[in-house]
């Protein structure tokens, strides 16, 4: 009986840790999406209208600058992890440099933008805004940065705790700037970078003094060749993937005015949960994948996609499921009654999410596999035939129109990414690993597909 117990009892002791590194991912995506949740909800309530303006349209902009750090640094960072497994620190000295270049070029391009406008309009808040952008965006990406870092040694528990006291500074300097009239956009991103700066601080020497010291040193060069081999693909396929998600809003505006952008986004916001957990489980999956790719291969990697689809899949039918049964509630609790008219779409948005939730394991393991081209072709196509469809429904159907023109891309992206894979994987198969135009030989025992 014990020799029978035995191996289930191993299978369940390699799973508990990794149930636990996925709370703290968890934990850590979840403290930060809530803390950008609260601040804006907060913002909303104590800010003037322009004042509140002011901020939305900086925070667009930082959303775009994250899209591009994303795409050029963090994606590519846990991606080559398992290149740089055995010098990490020295990777890391050389993605703190990459911060500082690239940061620095694009604040120096929003002060300009920020004079620019104050130059146009004194009396606007939005300089102010932009400036407070310019301020904050090199802090809170560092601290992006140095969260990543801790991924890469599977320790997102560290992240988490850095997390939990960026929370908590951030929500008492906004109270403090609200209790002594300090308050305004500017002041804002202030509080956002001063929090990160801190937090940084702290996570970045906890960090240096756990980590193995240094193999010998990197080439700057080298990290930047191979980081831009790589982002240069995922920023298109990151902005491709961006377009169905959020250009449906300005058309349902345009089309059937803001109630029923306003009626889209609360059916959005049910899928939020679902997809911040997707996104903190891609930060611990993609360097474990890549790390695989580094030991064992290219087939040790592209054989975890049917274990990460079949989580992800699992999970997303049981949260829909209740969200579907439950959704008169779920509604009447998160909107105190608003939006009861838009009931009956709820299955339709659960069907999208739970498509795009299947086609989560292909992506990761294309990226695992260092192919972001095949994401983006993936990404361009579906998101081509998603407007070719969507823009003209939602001309004529209003909100149904722009829910099927969003599904449209979802469905069309699983598709895409298996067949992609599938091929990719047949390649692997078969002995060819040749190079994809954005990649190059990384080291002599890894060579890029």
């Amino acid at each position: 009986m014990t020799m029978q117990n035995k191996p289930a009892s191993g299978l369940w002791s390699k799973f508990i840790p990794w149930v636990k590194k996925g709370g703290y991912a968890l934990a850590d995506q979840g403290l930060i999406s809530g803390s950008n949740f609260v601040v804006s909800i907060l913002l909303a309530r104590w800010l003037t209208r322009d004042g509140y303006g002011a901020y939305a349209v900086a925070f667009g902009i930082f959303v775009l600058l994250t899209v591009l750090y994303l795409s050029v640094v963090l994606e590519p960072m846990s991606v080559f992890a398992g290149t740089y497994k055995d010098n990490l620190r020295g990777y890391l000295r050389g993605l703190l440099r990459m911060h500082f270049v690239l940061c620095g070029i694009l604040s120096a391009g929003l002060a300009v933008w920020a004079y620019v406008s104050y130059r146009v309009d004194p009396h606007s808040a939005l300089p102010a805004a932009l400036l407070g952008v310019t301020i904050a965006s090199p802090l809170v990406l560092v601290f992006a940065l140095v969260r990543r870092a801790f991924y890469l040694e599977l320790t997102p528990a560290s992240a988490a705790l850095g997390a939990l006291v960026y929370f908590s500074v951030v929500m008492g300097g906004l109270f403090l700037a609200y209790q002594r009239g300090w308050l305004s956009a500017f002041s804002a991103f202030l509080v956002l970078g001063a929090a990160a700066l801190f937090t940084s601080l702290v996570l970045l020497r906890h960090l240096w003094a756990n980590l193995k010291p240094g193999t010998g040193r990197i080439a700057f060069s080298e990290i930047c060749k191979e980081h831009w081999r790589y982002g240069q693909w995922a920023l298109i396929a990151n902005v491709a993937s961006w377009v169905p998600a959020y250009l449906f809003y300005p058309l349902l505006s345009h089309f059937s005015g803001l109630v029923q952008s306003a009626q889209l986004r609360a059916l959005m916001n049910l899928a939020a949960p679902m997809q911040q957990a997707q996104t903190a489980m891609a930060l611990l999956f993609l360097p474990y994948a890549s790390r695989m790719r580094g030991e064992g291969g290219d087939r040790e990697a592209a054989k975890l996609n049917r274990k990460i689809t079949a989580l992800t899949v699992f999970f997303a039918l049981g949260y829909w499921a209740v969200m579907v049964f439950f959704s008169r509630t779920v509604f009447s609790l998160l909107y105190s009654g608003k939006y009861m008219e838009v009931i009956g779409q709820v299955p339709f948005v659960a069907l999208g999410a739970i498509l795009w939730a299947a086609s989560f394991g292909p992506t990761v393991v294309l990226r695992a596999l260092q192919s972001p081209r095949l994401v983006f072709i993936a990404y361009a196509v579906a998101t081509g035939l998603s407007l070719i469809v969507g823009i003209p429904a939602t001309h004529r159907y209003g909100l149904w129109g722009a829910i099927l023109g969003i599904n449209v891309s979802d469905l069309l992206s699983l598709v895409l990414m298996m067949y992609l894979l599938r091929r990719r994987t047949r390649e692997i198969w078969n002995g060819n690993t040749s190079s994809e135009p954005a990649g190059g030989r990384l080291t002599p025992e890894l060579s890029e597909p």
